[in-house]
């Protein structure tokens, strides 16, 4: 096992710079030294942490033989690391890192700390029961299918990090035990869908197990008997505890909104501000969804009449969840359908891009046991080429799933979308691991949106239905302004919120309910996407209003890529000195 990192290299030696050897302020050489070495830190010490969030970036340092210690002792530990860099930072005068190549890590850094220091309110980890990728059954499940198998050592590591699985479950529900005697609870709807995904999991044969993946990769007898023999004596034991703790003990809260928990409030508009960098309150979201939703149907209605022949948008909306013209008739032609727009991207990309650089992407179902799961997932390749990026698509009930937005999920996913994102940061020249390697889900999230309006430019969309599953796409991101903060702030029920999307998506209903259940497991993130699309969208037009006959589109999109995940107030900023050198 590698061990745990210690506190941060500032703390063995920077402070002495900060509080008093250079009469209380460190020269601009030290403060830019201070600011990288704390970004350094950052990062490497969030994923030797917490390395089964790795898998999901690519972040190429973290341990292969562990899995994070979610305790409530651990996660202070972590806190108090968290309190010593963000006091290092905020002792340093930024005007010191003018012209530095340590100005945007020692911003993005400040901003990702302060973002997660007013996110304690919340206390997530004592009530993270969640159906999507923050519950443990999704990340362990993603992680151990990146592992590395190739060589003895590595098959010495998997089990390793396999034998720890148990304790990381066990740790979840001391977790919940304490968050239940707090007040802190997850939702019911979210109890009664990890029960489901957790069952799927404990009636699969071994060998169809997540965990059983490495496995299955490796080609060794003797390592298949091994990681049979701990899913069998060790993670199956331990999710049946999981289970019967969920459905006997734990008691949940009825309220889907994140308000009933003590400062619920406070909790909702501290996630906001963490998955978006912005800050905002739930009414201003809620409003402002509902007047993009009305932006957004009136472009719908204009194809609805030109290539439909109707003006019946939820009619048309209907149709397209329903009949089998318009849905599929097997996982194989999802696939096929998704493959195809992702080859015709990737040829598209380099008339509106100046970097884009040689990553492969992948293309394969979700998991079995993750298979209700709506829409797709992308997760980064690794740096050296060894793991190619990854692109899971929905597949559960082929003939429910719509046609008309698989193109416009497939561009948000790969080309122009989060792979060319993602592989622009991590081959990039002059990109701080910072900015290569942690999330902001406003800029990340908000370029995948974008992507999907932008792929409408580049000429890919292949017929008037694939382009209304793009404004469908845009309209389940508008609903999710609407229904999120309606959820977890203005009162609104589960089923509020179904009917609404139903009646302004051309979402099925089982997609549908997989997305309310994610927004009740993780407040904030999901207005994120269309926060984030609508303000580089204003930087666009901002900046060919201001350049006329010298934009470059080009040059624009490697602006908003070439930094990594800035938050939006950085990309601004990025994009007005673009223009300005123009």
């Amino acid at each position: 096992m590698r061990a745990e990192p210690g506190l941060p290299r500032l703390a063995r030696g920077l402070v002495v710079i900060l509080l008093g050897a250079c009469g209380g302020r460190a020269p601009a050489s030290e403060s830019a030294a201070i600011a990288r070495s704390v970004a350094q830190d950052f990062v490497d010490s969030y994923y030797h942490s917490f390395p089964e969030e790795a898998y999901e970036v690519g972040y190429p340092h973290a341990p292969t033989d562990s899995l994070g210690d979610r305790s409530r002792a651990a996660m202070d530990l972590w806190r108090t690391k968290e309190d010593a860099w963000l006091s290092a930072l905020r002792a340093l005068d930024p005007a010191d890192l003018e012209g530095t190549d340590a100005l945007i890590p020692y911003v993005f850094t400040l901003d990702r700390l302060s973002a997660s220091e007013g996110r304690r309110v919340c206390r997530t980890e004592l009530w993270n029961v969640s159906p999507t990728w923050t519950g443990w059954q999704s990340m362990l499940a993603s992680t151990v299918s990146q592992q590395a198998v190739a060589t003895p050592e590595d098959r010495a590591r998997a089990l390793d990090r396999l034998r720890r699985v148990p304790a990381y479950i066990d740790t979840d529900v001391d977790n919940l035990r304490a968050g239940m005697a707090a007040g802190f609870l997850a939702a019911r709807t979210s109890v009664q869908a990890v029960l489901g995904q957790v069952e799927a999991l404990l009636l699969s044969p071994v060998e169809a197990s997540p965990f059983h993946d490495p496995a299955t990769r490796a080609g060794d007898d003797a390592f298949t008997q091994e990681v049979e023999a701990i899913i069998l004596g060790g993670i199956g034991p331990a999710m049946q505890r999981y289970r019967d703790f969920l459905s006997t003990e734990y008691v949940p809260r009825e309220a889907v909104g994140v308000a009933a928990n003590p400062m619920g409030r406070e909790c909702y508009d501290a996630s906001v501000r963490f998955h978006t960098s912005l800050s905002m309150s739930a009414e201003e979201i809620h409003e402002s969804g509902l007047g993009q939703m009305a932006r957004i149907r009136e472009e719908m209605s204009r194809i609805a009449r030109d290539g439909f022949g109707t003006d019946d948008i939820a009619g048309l909306l209907q149709r397209l969840r329903t009949e089998p013209e318009y849905t599929f008739p097997s996982e194989e032609a999802i696939l096929d359908y998704a493959r195809s727009a992702v080859a015709c991207a990737e040829v598209s990309v380099h008339d509106w891009f100046g970097f884009v650089p040689e990553a492969e992407v992948i293309v394969k179902p979700f998991p079995a046991y993750q298979q209700s799961s709506g829409g797709g997932f992308y997760s980064a390749g690794a740096v050296d080429g060894s793991r190619p990026g990854t692109y899971e698509v929905g597949t559960y009930r082929p003939d429910a799933v719509s046609r008309a937005s698989m193109e416009a999920t497939a561009f948000h996913e790969t080309y122009p979308g989060h792979h060319l994102q993602f592989s622009v940061a991590l081959y990039g020249r002059g990109v701080h691991p910072v900015l290569r390697y942690v999330y902001v889900a406003g800029m990340a999230e908000g370029w995948g949106l974008y992507s999907e309006r932008l792929a409408d430019e580049m000429g890919l969309y292949s017929s008037d239905l694939d382009r209304l599953g793009m404004l469908s796409n845009e309209a389940l991101r508008a609903a999710r302004m609407v229904v999120d903060p309606g959820m977890h702030v203005l009162g609104w029920t589960r089923e509020q919120a179904i009917e609404y999307m139903l009646a302004n998506t051309a979402e099925s209903l089982p997609s549908v309910t997989s997305e309310i259940d994610r927004y009740i497991a993780v407040p904030g993130q999901a207005t994120a996407y269309l926060l984030g699309s609508l303000e580089i969208q204003r930087l666009r037009r901002s900046a060919q209003e201001r350049l006329g006959d010298r934009f470059d589109i080009k040059g624009f999109h490697d602006t908003v890529l070439g930094d990594g995940a800035v938050s939006l107030p950085m990309l601004a900023e990025a994009v007005d000195r673009w223009v300005a050198a123009r």
